[in-house]
């Protein structure tokens, strides 16, 4: 039964990562789903993988409604429009790698182009409307299994889905595939904001661009929400003083940064880049989060 397990480990934490834009909880509710198992006469499930990612949804959907309840007002944590209202959302756990390595783990984890921005606007849905989107869209669940762990009916579930589709699409762009082409834009953002060159940042940005950061309790100050080239262009250039200290790295899988000061880990700058141009910075500064990345893999 183990080795069956494990043959389902992988997908187990992508749809847990997905779901809940935590490593760390990912992991617990994959260890969970192992533990149900083994007290569980499964003799007669025909779809073992099925039963297990029924398993690890409900425990997400679980957590994430926990999440809710723990919120002082759910109101200010969401994302209302384009530009967004409140406070962000809480920025997910990124993943890390150096550029030009291959890790099969995270090659699952980041299957079908999940960009950090992608998470970040699946943070702003509710809790439903997060299952029933990660599992149909991301990974071809049905409807009716679906409604069965939401309690309610195929159609309304398909609605959730539905409506949660219409606040994905147009907020969360998909990467531009040529990781060489996202290089030169980041490149060029930073080159541009280290020679304080506001036309050149203009250009680099899309009109629409969004800046979401997420400083923690810590640094609660720094958590913004920031629309338009304009407005993105004057914050960035407050970035010029950290331009020398930044290191290219892959941030899910695209073009991204560390901010690294006399060996502490500042930032992590996650860029998402569509047809040359930025439409997206995410950036955690949060240093209880940042502390736990480790630095060794990645330099």
């Amino acid at each position: 039964m183990a080795l069956r397990f494990e043959e389902h480990r992988s997908h187990l934490r992508a749809v847990a990562y997905r779901m809940l834009g935590s490593i760390g909880e990912a992991e617990d509710a994959v260890q969970e789903a192992w533990l149900r198992l083994s007290r569980t006469d499964v003799s007669d499930v025909e779809n073992l993988g099925g039963w297990l990612t029924t398993v690890v949804a409900r425990l997400c959907l679980n957590g994430l409604r926990a999440r809710e309840t723990r919120r002082e007002d759910s109101l200010d944590d969401r994302l209302d429009g384009p530009g967004g209202v409140g406070r962000p959302p809480r920025m997910p756990d990124p993943v890390l790698a150096r550029e030009g390595t291959v890790d099969p783990e995270h090659e699952v984890l980041l299957a079908d182009s999940v960009g950090l921005a992608l998470l970040v606007v699946l943070e702003s849905l509710a809790p439903a409307e997060r299952l029933a989107f990660v599992l149909h869209d991301m990974f071809s669940v049905p409807f009716d299994e679906i409604a069965l762990m939401l309690d309610r009916t195929p159609t309304a579930t398909r609605q959730l889905a539905s409506r949660a589709r219409r606040r994905v699409q147009g907020r969360a762009p998909a990467p531009d595939p040529d990781l060489a082409r996202q290089r030169e834009a980041v490149s060029a953002f930073f080159s541009a904001t280290r020679d304080g060159d506001f036309d050149a940042l203009l250009a680099l940005l899309h009109p629409d661009v969004v800046l979401r950061s997420d400083g923690g309790v810590a640094r609660a100050g720094q958590s913004v929400v920031l629309t338009g080239a304009r407005t993105v262009g004057s914050q960035a250039a407050l970035y010029n003083t950290l331009a020398p200290f930044v290191r290219p790295v892959l941030v899910n899988g695209a073009a991204g940064v560390l901010c690294v000061v006399e060996g502490r880990l500042m930032s992590v700058m996650a860029f998402t880049v569509t047809d040359g141009r930025i439409t997206a910075i995410d950036v955690l500064t949060d240093p209880d989060r940042l502390d736990l990345i480790d630095l060794g893999p990645l330099t």
